[in-house]
């Protein structure tokens, strides 16, 4: 089965469509790649899905999905996932990945949701991603969320996470605020959780800055500019796995472009900075 690892590289920007017409004639060169969420683009036509097909043949684009629910015990949304097969196959995307999370009970639960942290759980997802990834014919990637309750917690989320990657065989999208975020909210190491991760899992990562609503209350919101503790813990990621793919993700307050090429170029200077050793 075709792997996500090594097919897009260096730093990234998340695609929002208030920025694709200032980036569509000229495509900035500090972006080495670009994601979007293929829910917001499977249907569009007009003039944005040939926007969309004239960035997509001239640059390297990732997917990541907001609502496979891969932890619900709905039935799993098969014909969704052919329908996403197709969009990636017509538009060349690199690969796919999802939150490991649910976001879908009887209905649409419009958040993503923690799975409960138990053996049972870990079974159940693994099947389920072993499943998106036989449709696919390909391995998908699983985010760690960021999560404010953890019920039925019969294990560490590190554990968990680790548990489910190893049983379904998939790759790892490793989102670095989220460590940040969770560490801060539920008090346990940032760097050791870090460190625990699987290495040659890694496709890429995230990084995207949060809302501090209290001193030990931080909400993953994507709607600011990343910190500088998540970029050393980013700089720490490296060192400790290697240089891996990293995509700046923001979802809303979108400051101006450069502002956030600016963002983009500070992951390329600190991929650099560890590759070269410094």
């Amino acid at each position: 089965m075709k792997t996500n690892r090594n097919l897009v590289h260096g730093a990234g920007l998340g695609l929002r469509r208030s920025i694709l017409s200032q980036i569509i004639d000229n495509p900035p060169s500090q972006v080495d790649f670009y994601e979007i969420a293929p829910e917001n683009w499977m249907t569009i036509g007009g003039k944005s899905g040939k926007q969309l097909r004239a960035m997509t043949e001239r640059c390297n684009f990732v997917a990541h999905g907001l609502s496979l629910s891969i932890g619900s015990s709905d039935d799993l949304d098969e014909t969704f996932v052919r329908a996403l097969k197709a969009f990636l196959a017509e538009h060349g995307i690199k690969f796919y990945s999802e939150h490991l999370s649910y976001c879908s009970h009887q209905g649409h639960l419009y958040d993503l949701m923690p799975i409960p942290f138990t053996t049972e759980a870990v079974t159940h997802v693994a099947q389920r991603i072993r499943r998106v990834q036989d449709i696919l014919e390909q391995k998908i990637a699983v985010e760690n969320i960021s999560y404010y309750a953890a019920p039925g917690q019969e294990m560490s989320e590190i554990e968990f996470f680790n548990a489910v990657v190893s049983e379904a065989d998939c790759d790892v999208l490793i989102d670095i605020n989220n460590i940040y975020v969770n560490s801060v909210n539920h008090g346990y190491d940032a760097e050791s959780f870090l460190k625990a991760m699987p290495s040659q899992r890694i496709a890429y990562a995230h990084i995207a800055g949060h809302y501090v609503q209290a001193a030990d209350f931080l909400v993953d919101t994507h709607g600011a500019p990343v910190i500088d503790p998540v970029w050393a813990l980013l700089e720490k990621a490296y060192q400790v796995h290697g240089v891996f793919p990293t995509l700046l993700e923001r979802d809303f307050n979108l400051p101006p472009l450069p502002e956030l090429l600016n963002e983009v170029a500070t992951i390329a200077s600190i991929q650099q900075q560890v590759g070269h050793g410094g």
